[in-house]
């Protein structure tokens, strides 16, 4: 067993972020718990390029931006100039145009959003965060301390003794994987399998090359097509010299869970090879991440009911008295400015921290 003052369930962007700020206020008796072998959640990198969460914009998320600077961590401007390529219809060649749309600048980390990750744990004490451990129950008495249970790929169990819990999982992940006694209120319950955990159905393909061919040609790396697989597609060549591209697919994951993933790679570089040239047809290497396809970030409801925007943001703790403000939801989605967004992960940290320090 376990003894702690705060258990932490997720080491995805909030859960780090949230222990980051206890470590900042000297509170130190608390454990990150992850159920994952790696840390990071919905931020996943290959290579240094983004296959998860991928931007920030400077001008609209200034708390994480202003983390990005306490980290030191180096980044550069998303690269948009030249013409953008418009796929239309199939058999129809596409068309380049000039960029329809002013965009707010907006900037990637260098090595990834993942070294945002690694600049936080760094910042953390190792034996601080257990990995590999999925919380599965979550029980609490009256004037008892909450009992979390854990279990590894093996099936061992660990109980965790805490007063406080942040949990950093998306609420609908909360919901549906953990099994609270005395059972949450109905409403509230209800209202966290409602919302969508952003990402959830989404897939991302990235091709990377020896030289980003496609500036050379005016083009600045951007494309939308009605035609697929990708609907979108971005310049994500590194300031090392590093080319790529990437796209979101646009395929439903209903679809996509027919389809082999080397069936999908192909697909993708034959529709690059349509928008930017045969040069597109030989990466050096490619990666597809399906995230309606891992099971710690999509619920079958993620794929059948995709999120097409940021809603309603769900209360982020019950309102009865035994877990009112005992357990604190701080994922992104329960961010009340940014929900879905890695800045919304910082603001549901903070005001879950924030939370608990009024109460220690």
């Amino acid at each position: 067993m376990i003894q702690t003052k705060i258990a932490i369930i997720g080491a995805g962007l909030s859960g780090l972020y949230a222990a980051y700020l206890l470590e900042q206020a000297k509170i130190t008796n608390y454990v990150v718990l992850e159920a994952r072998d790696r840390l990071g959640g919905r931020v996943y990198s290959e290579q240094g390029f983004d296959l998860g969460a991928t931007w920030i914009w400077p001008e609209l998320n200034p708390e994480l931006m202003q983390l990005v600077y306490q980290l030191k961590l180096p980044f550069s401007e998303q690269f948009e100039k030249g013409k953008l390529v418009f796929e239309r219809q199939r058999g129809i060649p596409p068309v380049q145009l000039s960029s329809p749309w002013a965009s707010t600048p907006s900037i990637r980390l260098e090595g990834g959003m993942s070294s945002l990750v690694h600049g936080l744990a760094q910042q953390i004490p190792a034996q601080k965060i257990l990995t590999q451990q999925q919380v599965t129950h979550i029980t609490q008495q009256e004037q008892v301390p909450i009992h979390l249970s854990t279990q590894n790929p093996e099936g061992s169990e660990i109980i965790i003794e805490a007063d406080y819990v942040l949990i950093a999982l998306a609420p609908r992940l909360t919901a549906q994987h953990i099994l609270f006694n005395p059972t949450l209120p109905p409403v509230l319950l209800n209202q966290w399998k409602d919302t969508a955990t952003w990402m959830a159905p989404h897939a991302k393909y990235v091709a990377i090359y020896s030289e980003a061919f496609w500036k050379k040609q005016g083009l600045s790396g951007q494309a939308s097509s009605h035609v697929g697989p990708m609907g979108e597609i971005h310049d994500a060549s590194t300031s090392n010299s590093h080319a790529a591209l990437f796209g979101f697919l646009g395929i439903p994951a209903s679809i996509r869970k027919k389809v082999s993933e080397a069936d999908l790679m192909a697909h993708c570089r034959a529709q690059l090879v349509r928008l930017f040239g045969s040069e597109a047809a030989t990466p050096e290497y490619e990666y597809i991440k399906d995230w309606s396809a891992d099971n710690f970030t999509a619920t079958d409801d993620d794929w059948k009911t995709p999120a097409v925007s940021h809603g309603i943001v769900p209360a982020n703790t019950p309102n009865d008295q035994i877990w009112h403000n005992r357990i604190i939801g701080i994922a992104s989605e329960w961010s009340q400015h940014y929900s879905g967004y890695l800045a919304g992960a910082i603001d549901a940290a903070q005001v879950g921290v924030q939370r608990i320090q009024q109460l220690l």
